[in-house]
């Protein structure tokens, strides 16, 4: 089988409060470019899509009842999202200075592809992994 996948289409994030969820990921620079209701097990969920040039991530919130589930669950969860960067030193000061909370001290340096490249993460409001990566 060959499929014609043309480029990643969205990343679906569940998430605990998705007006808190819009508010981080608007601070990276997504806008909302969708947000509606959806039918989950006899009761409504919500989502909203936003967007930075070419990445779309889905946050989507489940009922009230579900959350307790989403918040203890021990898979599913999606272990890092990377977004490219072109200047990841630049990066990190800029969202330490924000106040972001980093992972690393300083973005770290992989022995990756032809001259490696630098990394670090920050934790979203759900404890999701936000990569900012750069390419040497």
């Amino acid at each position: 089988m060959k499929l014609k996948i043309n480029h990643l289409q969205h990343i679906g994030i569940p998430v605990t409060d998705l007006p808190r969820s819009i508010s981080f990921y608007r601070r990276l620079g997504f806008e909302p470019v969708m947000e509606s209701e959806f039918d989950y097990e006899g009761d409504r969920g919500q989502v909203a899509m936003l967007q930075l040039n070419a990445i779309v991530l889905e946050l989507y919130q489940f009922p009230e009842k579900e959350l307790e589930a989403i918040r203890n669950r021990e898979n599913g969860h999606i272990d890092h999202i990377a977004f490219d960067v072109s200047d990841v030193e630049a990066t990190f000061q800029e969202l330490k200075a924000a106040g972001f909370y980093i992972f690393e001290e300083a973005p770290v340096y992989l022995p990756f592809w032809k001259n490696g490249c630098k990394y670090f993460n920050i934790a979203g409001p759900d404890g999701e992994r936000l990569e900012f990566n750069q390419i040497l």
